[in-house]
């Protein structure tokens, strides 16, 4: 359970850091570019992480693993967990960041377990007991409650921030679900997976900058500038979130690896105050409570119900 929570942790650092390169100064590309530049910066954020997971898995000897992984039909079933999750939900997700900020993005896309949890239980048959059903409801609670607070907000940017993170929950929640069946079978583990994810990430925004919108040029100036070291330290604290969030899934089911990722919305908000000074009210603070507790009894109790006890 504890590294289910750390996967929440990392993520909600992950959300601010990106959140500082994006807030920041002008990062001086071209003038067409400006509009697909979340899309730039979640292509460097992904390769980066790829990166990191490669680096790793040479040095668990497991590169040959992987290779043969990518063959496997559930493989296949990885790739196409990847390409909702990267593609759609990350860049559903830093587009939201741009329109609405860190925290109001993060409070909103926590959502995707209430849809994840659903699918689940149609797809992979994953059985939820009451008090799954109960810590899920009052997270979502938590996170209604909360979105009442979204304050500040200008009308115009209001509405596309909001697509962008329903864009982003569906992406999420297909990504939980066909990654969890891919591995549900034994023949990938969690950290292969994870690592076929991030490269089909990577190489699907690759292919869409090198020939979709021309904007190698464009990557190349972020890549010299003092912001890629903001990416970089985002990609590292993304990297360790979804290492705990795969292995959460693999152990523990798609329903509680969700319940527990959506604490990210609550800590966001801690290292929102932490990291970028922002003020928050005592509602925000009591509904990023409700959101953790809610999804600690939804933990608790698959925990129990998987040692026999419910």
């Amino acid at each position: 359970m504890l590294i289910g929570i750390c996967a929440g942790i990392f993520w909600a650092l992950d959300t601010v850091i990106l959140n500082l390169f994006l807030e920041g100064e002008d990062p001086g590309i071209a003038e067409r570019l400006l509009p697909f530049l979340p899309l730039l910066v979640t292509f460097l954020h992904d390769i980066c992480s790829a990166a990191y997971l490669l680096f790793f898995m040479a040095w668990k000897k497991q590169l040959k693993k992987i290779k043969k992984a990518l063959f496997t039909r559930e493989g296949k079933f990885v790739i196409l967990g990847a390409l909702f999750g990267g593609p759609l939900g990350m860049t559903g997700y830093v587009l939201s960041i741009r329109y609405l900020g860190a925290g109001n993005t993060a409070m909103i896309s926590a959502l995707f377990p209430a849809l994840g949890s659903f699918m689940a239980w149609i797809i992979l048959k994953e059985k939820l007991t009451v008090g799954q059903i109960i810590g899920l409801l009052l997270s979502i609670t938590g996170m209604v409650l909360m979105g009442g607070t979204i304050t500040g907000i200008e009308q115009e940017k209001f509405l596309p921030g909001i697509l962008f993170a329903l864009i982003c929950v569906c992406g999420w929640a297909s990504e939980v679900i066909i990654c969890g069946y891919g591995m549900k079978s034994g023949v990938i583990n969690n950290e292969q997976a994870l690592t076929i994810r991030q490269m089909t990430s990577a190489l699907f925004y690759f292919c869409i900058i090198l020939s979709g919108i021309r904007g190698h040029g464009a990557v190349l100036q972020i890549m010299g500038s003092k912001g890629m070291l903001i990416i970089m330290a985002a990609a590292l604290a993304g990297t360790v979130s979804y290492l705990c969030y795969y292995r959460t899934i693999h152990q523990l089911g798609a329903s509680t690896a969700m319940a527990l990722n959506i604490t990210y919305a609550a800590w966001a908000l801690l290292f929102e105050m932490l990291i970028l000074h922002t003020a928050k009210n005592l509602k925000e603070v009591v509904c990023g409570m409700i959101i953790v507790g809610g999804a600690l009894i939804s933990a608790v109790s698959e925990g129990r119900r998987k040692n026999g006890n419910l």
